[in-house]
């Protein structure tokens, strides 16, 4: 490749070039993107009239481009200024830390001085506290030349990299421009979601993509996109998944894209969560406590070539490239975030506060499209991502583990929560606000643990855990609006924090499911529980090139859009279910599931199921609204029809016990498996054939009446008006439409559906189903 130019961000050459040592990852309290803003700003307003900020720049070495933004220059006394936001003391932060800091700043000193003919120039790191506006302020004055020398050998030390690098991408390109679909030829309506991915791809936009099971909507959704990766010169692509299968199905699917690209000229790699992928997870993320992380940026260079040049990247081979070079596996899958073509991995990936895939992309500028599998989850993933709680229990829990010095703060917090609790009227109340007292107590406990973690750097466990809980829970009051709901809770046990109900996926699924008795009140809980996490998710849309959110139940399209806060031009799909509409007989029986009739209603329900698996033997799922109402039909079925093979999922099943229950739908068996809606049988499986051959749905999914579902039915109805359905019906019916959906996996397929409740029968309630579903 004689002709080639590779454009580097100074931030990305400095992290490739100067970073070395051990890795540190021990806590020390940072600042938020929105508090380094305010400390920039609070910096420019000491400095004088003609402070320039934001600067833009670039210079060239040879085939490599690299661009960036200084903080700030101030010309009267010739200063540039890489402006940093900490908590705490400037000796905390670790030195190799220090190094890259000193390094983006000689560059962006080589790139202006040369851009304004500079002969030398005054630098300053200056280190802000976000508490106290403190700055520290390192000074070095350096000349062109030696600032010039230090970006040459920086550049030199990068170069053949660039030079791999840029090949790559000409290679993938070329090959992606051509690539093959690799099953042939594309399904009907796997063809009208692919040329849907590939438009919206090409103009910069989103798509809403309703498909039903069976036409392949991970290759239909791929393909387009891998296709459209050289024209629209995209760097990356994120398949997000809400669910753990889809990342596997993801994997198969890119296996075979990847066999059909020329060359192979394609790097994936699977983001693995921490917990997975720590070798050690006895031993802090430190050099001085962990083998795998002593050195880890010395050895990181020579891992880093083995895996792009591996460039199929799940997690074994991480862990064997990681291991053979005796570094840490996950930390290894961080660094090559940066260097892969398609990346696989759960949506808080994107969508989370923290997320890496979406922090990277803003700070090194990468055009990076998104496609979001089983999307209709998330609402609800995303609801939980800005929601947190913290209950009485939990503050005495850290009051008990606190050194003496913390705990009058820890207790003064106590107070106030069992104070509020003991006045409470009600045993839900919802807050505009949070009393001052309580505001004032939490804001005092978040003062106090911040300066012990910043005192104690090497300490773990109990109390490093809380700040992380108060902290979260600080930044979401902080900004408490409509979005979100404030409330105080008194319940009858001790509530954990990691138990507490935060949004409507962790409610009961069902409207008429049986009231909760309080019984003697011994805890109170303070939550924020967000409803619309669009608030939060709009500036994430904005910044990704283009995202595609699919699944087989996303519909109405209007309810994804406010929820998710996706762009008014979001466009939308309703792919045609490829299945022959008399494959699958759909039928509303004429009884009632509320909670009230529900023990009247077991004889006809019972007899239902034994009707339909008598007239058409086979197996079958039946889902219920909770696991009380399942036991009682189940245990009904059991007397009446004692001969019929039935089996059901149990409140705490593990891993070997679901697989028992899917191990039990062999072709050609027979009998009835229970299980609730919205569990782990109702989406996310795949039964083909005569492995399952109808399913019974004993609920409209509805959220059970409550305090807090009448909050959020308001707080919708006033933020998108009356009568969408938005609070109970649309999720409600998209659960019962995921259920339905395990009966028909093929083209082939043919099965029953038992809608048992006679509200099925109301307009409303149609409209929300299936076109193509025959009532």
């Amino acid at each position: 490749m004689a002709d080639w130019t590779y454009t580097v961000s100074v931030r990305s050459l400095c992290e490739f070039t100067a970073k070395q040592g051990s890795l540190d990852r021990r806590f020390t309290p940072s600042a938020t993107a929105l508090e380094g803003q305010a400390m920039q700003l609070a910096v420019l307003a000491r400095r004088s009239p003609g402070y320039e900020i934001e600067l833009p720049l670039e210079g060239q070495h040879g085939n490599l481009r690299v661009r960036g933004r200084a903080d700030g220059y101030e010309a009267d006394v010739n200063r540039l200024e890489e402006i940093k936001t900490i908590r705490g003391p400037v000796d905390l932060i670790p030195e190799n830390r220090r190094a890259l800091h000193w390094a983006q700043l000689e560059t962006y000193g080589a790139l202006i001085a040369a851009d304004r003919g500079l002969d030398e120039l005054e630098l300053a790191l200056v280190y802000v506290d976000a508490d106290t506006q403190h700055e520290t302020v390192l000074r070095d004055k350096l000349t062109a030349a030696a600032l010039r020398a230090a970006f040459e050998a920086r550049c030199r030390a990068f170069e053949a990299w660039a030079a791999q690098e840029a090949a790559h991408r000409q290679a993938r390109n070329t090959s992606l421009a051509a690539l093959p679909f690799p099953k042939g030829e594309l399904r009907p309506g796997q063809r009208l979601l692919a040329e849907a991915v590939y438009k919206v791809a090409a103009h910069g936009r989103h798509l809403l993509a309703q498909a039903p099971t069976g036409i392949g909507k991970t290759l239909g959704t791929l393909y387009p996109l891998l296709r459209a990766m050289p024209l629209q010169q995209l760097d990356k692509i994120g398949y997000m998944t809400c669910k753990g299968t889809g990342r596997f199905m993801a994997m198969e699917a890119l296996q075979a894209l990847r066999e059909a690209v020329p060359g192979k000229h394609l790097r994936v790699l699977t983001l693995v969560a921490k917990e997975q992928a720590c070798e050690h997870p006895d031993k802090a993320c430190h050099g001085e406590a962990c083998p795998l992380a002593h050195g880890f940026y010395d050895r990181l260079a020579q891992a880093r070539a083995e895996a792009v040049q591996a460039q199929w990247l799940d997690a074994p081979s991480q862990r064997r490239i990681a291991l053979t070079h005796g570094i840490c596996p996950y930390y290894l899958g961080q660094e090559l975030l940066r260097w892969a073509d398609v990346v696989v991995g759960d949506v808080h990936h994107a969508f989370d506060p923290y997320g890496q895939l979406y922090g990277l992309a803003q700070s090194q500028g990468w055009k990076l499209a998104l496609l979001v599998d089983e999307a209709h989850n998330l609402i609800d993933r995303a609801r939980d991502m800005y929601s947190a709680a913290l209950s009485l229990a939990r503050v005495r829990e850290a009051v008990a583990a606190a050194p003496k010095v913390l705990q009058p703060p820890l207790r003064r917090l106590a107070g106030e929560l069992a104070r509020l609790g003991r006045e409470q009227v009600e045993d839900y109340q919802p807050l505009t606000e949070v009393p001052e007292p309580l505001a004032e107590a939490l804001q005092r406990v978040n003062v106090v643990l911040g300066e012990h973690v910043q005192n104690h750097p090497l300490e773990v466990g109990a109390m490093l855990e809380f700040y992380f809980e108060v902290l979260g829970l600080q930044k979401l009051l902080h900004r408490l609006d409509l979005h979100s709901l404030c409330d105080l809770q008194r319940t009858a046990g001790r509530v954990a924090v990691q138990d507490a109900p935060l949004n409507l996926s962790l409610l009961e699924p069902d409207e008429d499911s049986e009231p909760i008795d309080t019984g003697d009140v011994r805890d109170v809980l303070l939550s924020v529980r967000n409803i619309v996490p669009g608030h939060f998710l709009k500036e994430r849309f904005e910044g990704f090139s283009s995202v595609t959110l699919f699944s087989a139940t996303l519909g109405p399209p209007d309810y994804p859009r406010d929820l998710l806060g996706l762009p008014d031009d979001t466009a939308w799909i309703d792919v045609p279910a490829p299945f022959p509409p008399e494959h699958l007989t759909v039928r509303v029986a004429n009884l009632s599931t509320r909670y009230e009739h529900r023990d009247a209603s077991l004889d006809a329900l019972v007899a239902v199921l034994a009707t339909q698996y008598a007239q058409h033997p086979g197996n079958y799922l039946a889902f219920f609204s909770s696991f009380d109402y399942l036991d009682k039909a189940a245990a009904r079925l059991a007397l009446r029809h004692p001969e019929l093979p039935q089996w059901s999922q149990s409140r705490s099943m593990g891993d070997a016990a679901r697989r028992a229950f899917l191990e039990r739908f062999v072709e050609g068996g027979r009998g009835i498996g229970f299980a609730v809606l919205g569990g782990a049988f109702a989406e996310g499986v795949d039964l083909p054939g005569t492995r399952l051959i109808g399913a019974f749905i004993a609920s409209l999914g509805l959220p059970p009446v409550s305090p807090v579902q009448d909050q959020v039915r308001e707080r919708l109805d006033a933020m998108f008006g009356v009568d969408h359905g938005y609070a109970d019906l649309v999720p409600g019916l998209q659960k019962v439409v995921q259920a339905a959906g395990r009966v028909l996996r093929s083209v082939d397929d043919k099965g029953w559906v038992w809608l048992l409740d006679q509200r099925y029968r109301r307009p409303e309630v149609r409209a929300l189903l299936p076109v193509w579903w025959q009532v």
